[in-house]
């Protein structure tokens, strides 16, 4: 009796562990179904997301929630602007960009030409240009912005420029944004007063790039950008150091054309 009761027990464990077995090899099957169901949904959104034909090259695929973009555009902004709609469409965990810049290649030195000339002119009407100085440097393509500029918007603006221009496969941004300070803000203005009022350095604001560039964080002022001749460096320095409440003023002005040997 014993022997059978043993043998009933041991049955009815193992069929247990059977239905046990069956039921969790089910829930997997189930979380699979409804994994690449999400994962469909997801691909259709993002094609919709993507609907536009400077996407027209644009591959995507999607795995766990997880979406890979792929293919070509024509300009680098295209390809960020590709993935913040892709961060959008709902239930994505995460986007690979992988797409790659098809437009034409432009020689490093003429694309940092083209981009020194746009950037020299970006914001002009906003009446901070003359307060942003930007650096460029470009290999391969690449464009690393540095410097210091006045704010977000100019910040902003500025990356804006570099994205949307011909011949540029990525971005890599290294500029400061100055803090916000009133008491910057009013040597900017005094700064601005003092040597574009200059009669010497008055020919410079002709100019609406303001090639005189003047950068203030915490009372330190540094002055960039280029000028004619070594006389008008010296008295943009000499200006900028007689106005009160400056703790320091770099002058890091270079001089343009044939004197720029001397």
């Amino acid at each position: 009796m014993s022997g059978r009761w043993l043998l009933g027990l041991g049955m009815v464990l193992l069929s247990g562990s059977l239905l046990f077995g069956t039921v969790t090899g089910g829930v997997k099957v189930a979380q699979a179904q409804i994994s690449n169901g999400n994962d469909a949904q997801i691909e259709a959104d993002a094609h919709k997301a993507l609907d536009n034909k400077k996407f027209q090259n644009v591959n995507i695929t999607v795995q766990n929630g997880n979406v890979t973009l792929a293919g070509t555009v024509d300009v680098y902004a295209e390809k960020q602007d590709a993935d913040k709609r892709i961060h959008h469409v709902k239930r994505v965990k995460g986007v690979d960009n992988e797409i790659e810049i098809a437009g034409a290649t432009v020689d490093d030195s003429m694309l940092r030409d083209k981009l020194s000339q746009a950037l020299a002119y970006n914001r002009v009407g906003y009446g901070t240009t003359a307060f942003n100085a930007i650096t460029i440097q470009v290999q391969n393509g690449v464009v690393t912005l540095g410097g210091t500029v006045y704010g977000p918007t100019d910040r902003d603006s500025a990356i804006s420029v570099v994205e949307n221009a011909e011949g540029v496969k990525d971005v890599i941004d290294h500029m400061e944004v100055a803090p916000v300070s009133p008491m910057d803000d009013r040597l900017r203005i005094e700064l601005a007063r003092v040597i574009y009022g200059t009669p010497q350095l008055q020919k410079y604001a002709l100019d609406p790039a303001l090639p005189i560039r003047i950068t203030v964080v915490n009372g330190n002022v540094t002055l960039s950008g280029a000028v004619d001749n070594k006389m008008d460096r010296d008295i943009a320095g000499l200006r900028a150091n007689g106005v009160p409440g400056i703790f320091k003023v770099t002058n890091d002005l270079q001089v343009a054309g044939p004197q720029s040997g001397k």
